[in-house]
């Protein structure tokens, strides 16, 4: 399979493809009549492997580590368990600092409906962000 062929079967565009070939994740051969890459069917099982790690969250090199793993006639399996428990805690307190974010965010919008756009004055830059949790600032963002 030529890169084209490889990418259109595994679903990613060709750009995928030679990055992943760069990378050292794919290992095509060369045609000694026109030195193209060919790709065979092993490439397109590590292709299709890699996409979906990557929507699982792993990285690249964590990526390269299981492949090399499964070269090397190692389960990788109890990496990935390890690897995605780890991943898994931290996208669930990445989720909590958001959703706090988002509760910030609702509480201030709901603050500023209020507050008139106040001037810089020389003490302040934007009122409405150095008072959004001041409950007694609703009537001076327009005054100095």
């Amino acid at each position: 399979m030529k890169v084209k062929d490889i990418a259109t079967a595994a679903g990613v565009s060709p750009d995928t493809v030679r990055f992943y070939t760069r990378e050292g994740l794919l290992h095509p051969g060369r045609n000694p009549d026109n030195n193209y890459q060919e790709y065979n069917a092993d490439d397109l099982r590590r292709l299709r492997f890699a996409r979906k790690a990557r929507q699982l969250g792993f990285s690249l090199p964590e990526v390269r580590r299981i492949l090399e793993q499964a070269d090397d006639h190692h389960s990788p399996c109890p990496m990935v368990r390890d690897v995605f428990q780890r991943r898994l805690a931290d996208v669930e307190r990445e989720i909590a600092e958001l959703q706090q974010l988002r509760e910030r965010m609702v509480a201030a919008l709901s603050a500023w409906e209020d507050m008139p756009d106040g001037t810089p004055d020389g003490h302040t830059i934007c009122r409405l962000i150095e008072h959004w949790d001041d409950p007694s600032a609703s009537s001076c963002c327009g005054e100095s």
